[in-house]
């Protein structure tokens, strides 16, 4: 099989047509129509829907999997060129939302220190959408929330962090002041919370039923910035990460509870279970692990794995 035959197939799945497909591949049309056919002809399948413009579910395969060969291509070139001098290549990490905003910024840093050609890129998403973007091998490595059951990746624990509660001033729970609040006393009052089947509301969700308690939600975001951004606005009290509160925020109208028996948050560090890490991918697992260890002694509530 020729590797130009998935490149047109990719192109064409990008573009949505043949021509357009072309003019990114830098050729004509008649070379990709040509590629993708000779394509399907070894698959025995049809791959694309020639006249809606997508493909075909077995086109959807056959894609997912070309974006695993053209990623450990890229992979196998920059291990080589490390090989024969230091660690050159592109990295790709994915990063939820909250440790982006604190782990980023020496991390970054120091893979520019360490390793000056190491070029990285790093998407900011939810742990459901940068997990399939791992899978897919769009990601070399990504920091989710933890356990993370999926039987093509894996993940081995990077970080814990306490979860606190952010009630803003005027609320009941304001009042009792910055204290430890019991699962009885939070089931008193209606709470921002995480969407139902996330990995955070099935942890909060099973310490409190474990007190015999179902807490009640005013609302469920699927964003943890967003919802400790409410809070501080004073839409009302929520239970988020403790590292969701800014260190450059000053205290504003609001207080901050822990809570009694709720275990802390897991962060992990997740990759694909087939195939190598590349090298600079490797590079960058090696640095993250190093930041992580070194920033978790400055920041309360935070305990490096």
């Amino acid at each position: 099989m020729d590797l130009k035959y998935l490149d047109a197939l990719a192109a064409v799945a990008a573009h949505g047509r043949f021509s357009a497909a072309a003019r990114a591949l830098h050729t004509v049309q008649s070379n990709v129509s040509s590629h993708v056919a000779k394509l399907e002809d070894e698959l025995g399948a049809v791959l694309v829907d020639r006249a809606a413009g997508s493909l075909t579910p077995e086109g959807e395969v056959v894609l997912a999997r070309t974006k695993r060969i053209n990623g450990e291509i890229a992979a196998m070139r920059a291990d080589v060129a490390s090989m024969t001098s230091h660690v050159t290549g592109d990295v790709h990490l994915g990063i939820i939302g909250t440790p982006g905003r604190w782990l980023l910024p020496p991390f970054l840093d120091e893979l520019r220190r360490h390793h000056p050609d190491v070029d990285a890129t790093v998407v900011d998403a939810t742990t459901l959408a940068l997990t399939r973007l791992l899978e897919g091998g769009e990601l070399d490595l990504a920091v989710v929330n933890a356990p993370l059951d999926h039987e093509e990746l894996m993940a081995t624990p990077l970080f814990a962090e306490d979860f606190v509660v952010i009630a803003p001033t005027g609320h009941a729970l304001a009042a009792l002041g910055d204290r430890e609040v019991s699962f009885a006393e939070l089931e008193q009052h209606e709470l921002l919370l995480g969407p139902p089947g996330s990995v955070m509301r099935m942890l909060i969700d099973s310490a409190a039923a474990r007190h015999g308690v179902a807490l009640r939600t005013m609302a469920q975001l699927d964003g943890i910035r967003l919802t400790a951004t409410l809070a501080f606005q004073g839409y009302g009290p929520a239970i988020v990460p403790i590292t969701s509160i800014p260190v450059w925020t000053d205290r504003g109208d609001w207080s901050v509870l822990t809570v009694a028996d709720l275990p802390p948050r897991q962060v992990a560090l997740a990759i694909r279970r087939r195939g190598m890490l590349s090298a600079p991918a490797a590079a960058a697992r090696d640095v993250l692990r190093s930041v992580m260890r070194s920033v978790s002694r400055r920041i309360p509530g935070v305990t490096a794995s």
